[in-house]
Order: C-alpha cells, then structure tokens, then sequence
C-alpha cells in the first residue's frame, strides 16, 4: 500500500546547474543515490542556458541548489522561488528524502 501511496504523491526535483560545477557533479550523484531508493520526476536546468535568465539572476553563485515538489504542480517560475522547498550547495540523500517527505505530506 505504501508504494501504491509514493506514486501517486511522487515528486519533482529540478536540479539548477552550470557547466564546469564539481559541486553540481556531486549534487547529482547523491540525487542518483537518492533515485536508487525512491524514484521521482528529474528537471535539469542550466542557469547560464539563455532561456535561463531569469535562474541565473537568481542562482548564479548559489549553484547547485533544487527545487523539490509535487510532480503534478505547476513548472517552476523563478518569481515564486521564495516559495520553494529547496536545498542548496551540499546535502545527503537522507537531507533530499526529509524534503521529499514534507512536499509528499503537504
């Protein structure tokens, strides 16, 4: 039953990254450890990509930093980051799962 109730409550990670971040390179092997144990929905945005203007004002010397919520909710916007939950720079599986659980309950 528990499983049944994590894929319906599944989350979304969006992962704020630049080229050249070892960092980011490490963000995203603890994401993959993460994924290893419970699966979610991935987004990977490059800040300095053009497109990502309005991250890269945001983030631009706080990369990597995620963005974790519910999978069905809306794209993100960086207007509403405030809002976000969120970790930023190092964090450890068992920091990304806590987050996962407070956007799951919420």
């Amino acid at each position: 039953m528990r499983a049944t109730v994590r894929l319906l409550q599944s989350c979304r990670i969006t992962l704020f990254t630049r080229e050249h971040c070892g960092l980011c390179t490490q963000a995203k092997s603890v994401l993959s450890d993460v994924w290893d144990k419970r699966p979610f929905n991935f987004q990977e945005i490059d800040i300095l990509k053009p497109a990502s203007k309005g991250w890269r004002d945001l983030y631009e010397f706080d990369v990597p930093v995620i963005h974790i919520s519910k999978a069905k909710q809306p794209e993100e916007d960086p207007k509403l980051s405030t809002k976000a939950v969120k970790l930023m720079h190092r964090f450890s599986p068992d920091e990304v799962q806590a987050k996962m659980d407070v956007v799951e309950r919420s």
